[in-house]
């Protein structure tokens, strides 16, 4: 997505800077595969990096950055190379058509197709495109519709034009492309971050593509991906591997933790004990009360799934799977729950599918699993 340098190295890092904590993974190239070199975890409040309300101060700053730099010293990571991953909500996204241009002409047009969907001054955003494809007749136009791009939860959905459709309908071949907006305030806190934690940053991306990097695969496909969260759940609908639609639902683990602890006039931290071994079992046992809450309180995720489902089943683009990653996703039965729900197949994801490693670090590796998927995908960005 934003690129800023083009180094050559052995080995890449992907560093997920997530709400409670920050996550490592480098990797190299063996023999055209990713192998895994060293991977680690540190406990750290550092929403203050990803949000876009709160203003990071330096010292903020500062504190995730000897966050990183303790990380790179407790797992003996040799690289310095870097891609890290903007938060799903905080990316403006859409696709856009153009006739077939130049990549000059394009980029001119970016400029004002950008100043219909982005919700600040364009002056306030960092822009990247890419193209998705081309259409050269309206029978494939038809086929495949271009809606259902990546957009922001906050954001109507959006439907690609241009300033000049009757233009772009003469036009024998047009360009589907993918438009990326960042606020500029947070790419650049990202960038002093990296630079203090003494790092070459050499792109960010969004979560979304790190995630459809790690977990699908070559896959063509289309896959629902589903990440829950401490705080959030994003949903991205990835197709042909490339992310087309993704949405953020304010519904997490700490969510579900909360409505427990509200419900039963608990702690949240006996709650949260009560949310891991209850789950959403179906059982009949003392513990199917926290089991209804905890689907209650999880409820408006399955609708958005189910939405979901139904707009791209609509566009004549069903998706065949959903999987599940994040570190509230292995609660118990939550995959069976959803599988009967929707009447689909729902799978827990795994990353490292598409890594070489020793084969005894499996069972660690494993144990972390669905936290990391994110910081391997964005470590393959740069040796795939």
């Amino acid at each position: 997505m934003f690129n800023f340098f083009n180094k050559k190295a052995s080995s890449f890092l992907g560093i997920d800077i997530g709400t409670n904590s920050i996550k490592l993974v480098e990797l190299e190239s063996i023999g055209g595969r990713p192998r895994l070199v060293t991977y680690g975890a540190v406990e750290v409040d550092s929403q203050v990096a990803r949000s876009e309300e709160t203003q990071a101060s330096r010292q903020d700053q500062e504190r995730i950055a000897a966050a990183i730099r303790l990380l790179l010293q407790k797992t003996g990571a040799r690289s310095r190379f870097a891609v890290a991953a903007l938060p799903n909500f905080s990316v403006f996204s859409s696709t856009i058509s153009l006739p077939k241009l130049g990549e000059k002409q394009i980029a001119e047009a970016i400029q004002w197709e950008a100043k219909k969907f982005v919700p600040m001054p364009i002056e306030n955003v960092v822009l990247d495109w890419k193209v998705l494809g081309q259409k050269n007749d309206k029978a494939t136009d038809q086929k495949n519709p271009s809606s259902g791009a990546p957009e922001n939860s906050s954001q109507e959905k959006l439907t690609p034009n241009t300033s000049d459709e009757k233009n772009l309908a003469k036009c024998d071949t047009v360009l589907n492309i993918l438009l990326t907006a960042a606020p500029k305030h947070l790419v650049e806190r990202y960038v002093a971050i990296f630079k203090l934690a003494g790092i070459s940053l050499l792109s960010l991306e969004t979560e979304s593509f790190a995630l459809a990097r790690s977990l699908v695969g070559n896959e063509d496909s289309s896959i629902l991906i589903a990440d829950v969260g401490s705080l959030t759940t994003d949903l991205t609908v990835v197709r042909a591997q490339v992310p087309v639609f993704s949405r953020s639902i304010n519904v997490g683990g700490k969510t579900i933790t909360k409505a427990i602890a509200d419900s039963m006039g608990i702690d949240e931290a006996r709650a949260e004990q009560f949310k891991r071994d209850a789950g959403f079992s179906t059982s009949k046992d003392a513990q199917a009360g926290v089991s209804k809450v905890i689907q209650q309180s999880f409820s408006s995720v399955i609708n958005e799934m189910k939405y979901t489902l139904e707009i791209q089943q609509n566009q004549g683009m069903k998706i065949e799977k959903i999987l599940l990653t994040g570190g509230s996703s292995l609660l118990p039965s939550l995959d069976q729950h959803i599988a009967n729900v929707l009447q689909i197949k729902v799978f827990i994801a795994n990353p490292w599918a598409r890594v070489s490693y020793p084969r005894d670090l499996e069972e660690a590796l494993e144990s972390i699993a669905q936290r990391i998927g994110v910081a391997v995908g964005l470590a393959m960005r740069e040796i795939e």
